[in-house]
């Protein structure tokens, strides 16, 4: 897969990143106590089939998974850190909804993701919740031409141990536009001047995914990955285009 993208694709890809974003807009305005994880995922294939795009995610079968994802909403509560399947549940007080979703327009594929508090959350959580977000604009801050992976993944993992949470294990965001997940791999940790430079053109999701507690993780029968010691988790998520200058957020 080509890691820099034609004007064309990338026009495709801003296209599907925009229905994406008014998708997620509009889930994380109708999420609340309540709510069914089943209405959300409705709500979400209505808004993408309206706009003229399709969810990305239906039918994907990722690395090691048992059998393709059958929905197009990944929904991950609290432990449960990504690839969560809705299912039959009212959210409640105190939860921490993860939505993420990938829209594929005419081949633009994009990919983003963002941390919902329901209903009243300790100090600590909305403390993780903000430390996650700010790791993930710490990390495209610093994709720019020239620097490389190690300096966004050292910029998202210096924000996240700073205020005393774990960047998990095993789980990085990825290159994306022509399909899912695409070289390279996006560690959320690493250091400054090393590995791959970025170049114009590149195409990246950037994912910050958290922990209260340690960074350790498992993978549950439904191909969901959850914290192995039960602490609540968090994940943001945008896809950025490298340019000249500062990086555009596609999925803003």
């Amino acid at each position: 897969m080509a890691l820099i993208k034609s004007p064309e694709q990338i026009e495709k890809i801003k296209r599907s990143a925009r229905i994406l974003a008014f998708t997620l807009r509009t889930l994380q305005r109708a999420a609340g106590v309540g709510i069914n994880l089943l209405e959300l995922e409705e709500l979400a294939r209505k808004k993408i089939e309206n706009a003229g795009g399709r969810p990305a995610f239906l039918g994907y079968l990722p690395d090691g998974a048992k059998r393709p994802f059958p929905f197009a909403l990944c929904i991950s509560l609290n432990d449960t850190i990504v690839h969560g399947q809705p299912h039959n549940y009212a959210l409640q007080n105190g939860d921490l909804l993860k939505l993420d979703l990938g829209i594929n327009w005419h081949g633009g594929i994009s990919d983003a993701a963002l941390t919902v508090p329901i209903g009243r959350i300790t100090e600590q959580e909305k403390k993780l919740i903000r430390t996650t977000r700010e790791a993930l604009y710490a990390g495209i801050k610093a994709a720019r031409p020239r620097n490389t992976l190690g300096d966004i993944g050292y910029a998202i993992e210096k924000t996240v141990r700073r205020a005393g949470f774990a960047v998990v294990n095993g789980l990085t965001g990825h290159g994306v536009g022509i399909d899912i997940h695409e070289e390279p791999a996006v560690y959320n940790f690493g250091e400054p001047r090393e590995g791959m430079e970025l170049r114009p053109g590149m195409v990246l999701a950037l994912e910050p995914m958290t922990a209260m507690g340690g960074p350790k993780i498992q993978r549950k029968s439904d191909d969901s990955y959850a914290t192995l010691d039960g602490s609540k988790s968090a994940h943001f998520e945008h896809t950025i285009l490298i340019t000249k200058g500062r990086p555009a957020i596609l999925t803003r």
